[in-house]
């Protein structure tokens, strides 16, 4: 690896990170209706597995609802176990056409379990974007001790990868304070 692959790399997967979060804090029930929430349900669809939102059009017809119109009616019955077996605690209501899930309001108690839990997965991505740091930082002495960078070149690719770990914790950060808000807002 080279000075410019080793600093593209780190910046990368850091960013993977920060992706992973996000997409784990969109599969989390906030209290608002959301799309996300139902992005790892699968469905059993004329004998393959497939997922929800390929079988069907998911909607948020308001902040308390989600409305899931599958392409085919005989879906109906996979889409409702899928949901109701998907560790989610939500219920679906099936009126023939159309499954709709209303989206409980959390208690209090279930808010600060949830915030416990992204504070938790926060500083998991902390911790992968740490070791991406120390990964970069490694290739980079490296480097230097194969005499392909100066030792000048070493410290400050040190610091550029620094700069980047900095950068992406404040983007974890960031996420973070944004859901904690989302979450503690009735």
């Amino acid at each position: 690896m080279d000075k410019d692959e080793i600093l593209l790399d780190a910046d990368d997967r850091m960013g993977k990170c920060v992706r992973f979060l996000q997409d784990t804090y969109a599969r989390i029930r906030s209290g608002k209706a959301s799309v996300g929430l139902l992005d790892g349900i699968i469905v059993n669809a004329y004998g393959t597995d497939v997922p929800l939102n390929q079988v069907s059009n998911l909607l948020t017809p308001d902040v308390k609802t989600i409305a899931i119109q599958p392409y085919d009616k005989n879906l109906i019955p996979g889409i409702e176990k899928a949901i109701l077996t998907s560790n989610l605690d939500l219920n679906p209501v099936n009126d023939g056409t159309i499954v709709r899930i209303n989206i409980p309001s959390l208690t209090e108690e279930r808010r600060k379990d949830i915030v416990k839990v992204i504070h938790k997965n926060a500083e998991e991505a902390r911790q992968a974007v740490r070791q991406v740091r120390r990964d970069g930082n490694d290739n980079t002495k490296k480097l230097e001790k194969a005499s392909e960078i100066s030792e000048d070149n070493m410290h400050d690719m040190l610091k550029e990868i620094q700069d980047l770990t900095d950068s992406h914790i404040k983007d974890i950060d960031r996420v973070v304070g944004d859901k904690e808000k989302e979450i503690i807002e009735i």
